[in-house]
């Protein structure tokens, strides 16, 4: 019992953080179903404007499409996000020479870099090569991150190699070793990458406003960008918007909880 007593700060402290961690999510929530008036008012109990939200929404943007392609430039950058910089870690690490420890050197500085800095060579760059108004343009700058590079060396370090060589051995290529040895053994690692590349491009915003110049290419960033520009804001509809679009990114994350939580303590052992 005493036990308990001297335990109930931290358990008192620990709730009031999780308070004030959901309540934003709540209010979202709840605003999305109220008129206007009863955000500004922030009227936090539940309202039945949802379905005239809902139609503004519809009638004022094309939600269809911006789900369409934020969805597409998410799934997209995910995925060949993953590829490369896993065989990247995988060859910084399982490959190693003190030319790649530079070379691993001068991405983790490039890290630093911020994207305002590279936005209009990189635009001059694609629009040179006729892809404005592209999911490529968007896609291919984030696809090779240092941070997912470094992720996976760091969780290939942890590799027992002495599979490497017993699969070497036995006679197994280099492509059938990181196929069906590293890459399942590494499923909480490309969890955490997935979760990570996922979120990130998902919430893009600055990069695809830059590149997408035609509305009708505009993300659900964009979208709800757009619905908070003009001279009356609806807050409903906006807050709305801003629920849907949260909702991928908390679904991909719920699925992936567990294998993120162990990729990154993974990553960092």
């Amino acid at each position: 019992m005493t036990k308990r007593f001297r335990e109930a700060p931290k358990y008192l402290f620990l709730a009031v953080i999780s308070i004030f961690s959901i309540f934003p999510l709540y209010f979202m929530a709840v605003s999305a179903t109220n008129t206007s008036q009863d955000v500004l008012s922030t009227k936090l109990t539940p309202g039945s404007n949802f379905i005239t939200n809902l139609e503004g929404l519809l009638q004022s943007q094309d939600l269809g499409s911006a789900m369409w392609h934020s969805s597409v430039n998410a799934i997209l950058t995910t995925v060949l996000a993953l590829i490369i910089t896993s065989i990247a870690g995988y060859s910084f690490e399982i490959y190693h020479s003190p030319t790649k420890d530079r070379l691993m050197a001068i991405l983790l500085i490039a890290m630093m870099i911020p994207l305002a800095a590279t936005m209009i060579p990189l635009f001059r760059l694609f629009a040179r090569v006729g892809m404005v108004n592209s999911t490529w343009a968007v896609v291919l700058p984030a696809v090779a991150a240092p941070f997912l590079i470094l992720l996976f060396r760091q969780s290939t370090r942890s590799f027992p190699h002495e599979i490497l060589e017993a699969a070497r051995i036995d006679g197994l290529g280099e492509l059938a070793i990181f196929t069906r040895i590293y890459v399942p053994t590494m499923r909480s690692t490309y969890a955490a990458a997935a979760v990570i590349t996922f979120m990130t491009a998902w919430n893009n915003f600055l990069w695809p406003k830059v590149i997408l110049v035609d509305n009708a290419y505009q993300t659900m960033p964009m979208l709800v960008s757009n619905l908070s520009a003009g001279y009356v804001t609806d807050y409903g509809v906006l807050m709305l918007a801003v629920l849907i679009a949260t909702l991928p990114a908390v679904v991909v994350f719920l699925v992936l909880q567990r294998s993120f939580a162990n990729g990154v303590t993974g990553a960092i052992k």
